[in-house]
């Protein structure tokens, strides 16, 4: 087995924090003597919930996204309150966003959005056995529900119309495993 040393951190200095990220540059001696300079960002631990009524229709939403400036087609996804456990999180989230509770959750496991430079697990539920509410999303939040065909869902995120990378994760293990 090839060994996989990490880089000697010589200076660390914060460079950005708020309340869901920070942002840090390390200066670093590489394995090799080299000297480097990495940035590593480091954000809320989230949840991404994929929804499964009884009938086999999914729920998405449709929202704007900062980051992309535009709209994006994603599963619920949301972050970890302090303390609080993931399927807590997903809970929440579902409910503020689509007025959704479900009686049975199945723990997908997690994907690390970006390895390289970005510290944040998203852990991943399917929801079933689904009870309709009334959403109670943050002011800030403009969702659009869409619900649809789980195939549908797979398929946009094969052609490229869904680009979230948890959401592609969470439909194609639900495939994967039968569990859709």
């Amino acid at each position: 087995m090839i060994e996989h040393p990490a880089p000697e951190v010589v200076s660390s200095r914060a460079v950005y924090e708020n309340p869901w990220i920070s942002v840090r540059e390390d200066r670093v001696i590489h394995t090799s003597g080299e000297p480097g300079l990495i940035g590593l960002v480091t954000m809320t631990d989230g949840v991404t919930i994929l929804p499964i009524a009884a009938d086999g229709r999914v729920f998405l939403v449709r929202e704007y996204k900062y980051g992309l400036g535009g709209p994006s087609i994603e599963l619920v996804s949301g972050g970890l309150d302090d303390g609080e456990a993931p399927v807590a999180a997903a809970r929440r989230e579902l409910a503020e966003e689509l007025g959704l509770t479900a009686r049975e959750w199945i723990d997908c496991g997690h994907v690390d959005p970006f390895t390289a430079i970005v510290r944040c697990r998203n852990h991943l539920f399917i929801a079933r056995d689904l009870t309709e509410g009334e959403a109670a999303p943050e002011p800030t939040e403009h969702i659009e529900p869409l619900v649809m065909r789980f195939d549908e869902a797979l398929e946009m995120a094969l052609d490229g119309t869904i680009t979230h990378s948890a959401t592609c994760c969470l439909l194609m293990r639900a495939r994967l495993r039968s569990l859709a």
